[in-house]
């Protein structure tokens, strides 16, 4: 098994939330690559930023899977 699959065969066994957590920190260790002329990304940077304002403002997983019917 190669050090990557390794990798990512561990971080599938943490909860939910902390696989959120970590996906975020590394998409923010990413050098920016957004185009001005893309609002879905200027919209996904903005709620990021109201998560980090308000955490209680968000959904838990669990909220997000009743809400779509998992």
């Amino acid at each position: 098994m190669t050090k990557l699959a390794h990798l990512k065969a561990e971080i599938m066994s943490l909860p939910d939330g902390d696989r959120a957590e970590l996906a975020s920190y590394i998409l923010r260790s990413l050098p920016a690559v957004y185009q001005d002329d893309d609002d879905g990304d200027a919209e996904a940077l903005r709620r990021d930023a109201e998560m980090d304002e308000d955490p209680s403002a968000c959904m838990t997983s669990e909220e997000f899977k009743r809400a779509v019917g998992k």
